[in-house]
């Protein structure tokens, strides 16, 4: 199958991220709270879906999470306990490229869990997920799927590439050994924490931008009725001719010389 064209991709997305500054609006209105989980593979695409979603919102209404490896401090917490701050208030939407899924994934791949951490995991996620919509907010959780294949394509790109470099790091290349190993655990994964309140949606990734397309999709289509009017702002004209404003090259200062 031909990948989606660039045009065509954004034509289609310029659409639905109208739709997407509607559903803003309806949060804020309705106070209703929005978290949505992306999780995959190195190089699946969860910041460029992030992106997608986010281009066009409020940054101080929609909120990316990208945590780093948890401190010392924090690897001594409730696990769940880190992510809980970042969760949204009214009106708010929360992105997570990773979420706590960290736990059944990379941390159990490339052995920074135990096994009773991830069983224990496995046990209280749909439970916590519980909670949070129990609170009324609205959890989505994606997997975004990609070919093996495709994932050494975007390794070697990102390898190649100076403004894509900082993406990898030691412990992405020591994933590709692990491709199945991550197969296993995701599947594992799925089992535990596929519930009723908190279902998993699997969108195919091979084709980054036709992936974006389908998640926004899917996200919107479940979403309430997020349809408000436009609130009417009185833009009248200006009293007099405008000001313009002053501009210019400011000249260097330099520290005086004591003494």
């Amino acid at each position: 199958m031909s990948k989606l064209k660039r045009k065509d991709y954004e034509a289609q997305l310029e659409t639905l991220q109208v739709e997407l500054a509607a559903m803003a609006r309806w949060l804020q209105h309705s106070g209703r709270r929005v978290v949505v989980l992306l999780e995959g593979r190195d190089t699946a695409g969860k910041g460029g879906a992030i992106g997608a979603i986010s281009d066009h919102l409020n940054p101080r209404q929609c909120h990316i999470v990208a945590l780093p490896k948890p401190s010392e401090r924090e690897s001594g917490q409730w696990y769940f306990q880190r992510y809980v701050p970042h969760l949204p208030g009214a009106g708010e939407i929360s992105l997570f490229d990773r979420s706590w899924y960290n736990r059944a994934g990379v941390e159990q791949v490339m052995g920074f869990a135990k096994p009773a951490q991830v069983k224990a995991f496995l046990q209280q996620a749909p439970v916590f997920e519980k909670l949070l919509t129990d609170d009324g907010i609205l959890l989505f959780k994606y997997w975004l799927c990609c070919d093996q294949e495709q994932q050494e394509e975007r390794f070697a790109e990102r390898l190649e590439d100076p403004l894509k470099r900082w993406k990898l790091s030691p412990i992405d290349l020591q994933a590709r050994r692990h491709y199945d190993d991550y197969t296993r655990a995701r599947e594992t994964m799925l089992k535990a924490t596929h519930s009723e309140h908190a279902p998993w949606t699997l969108v195919d990734f091979n084709d980054q931008r036709q992936g974006r397309l389908t998640l926004i999709q899917d996200l919107l289509s479940r979403l309430p009725d997020t349809q408000l009017p436009d609130s009417e702002l009185e833009f009248a004209p200006l009293k007099g001719k405008p000001s313009k404003e002053k501009y210019g090259v400011l000249k260097p200062i330099r520290a005086s010389k004591k003494g």
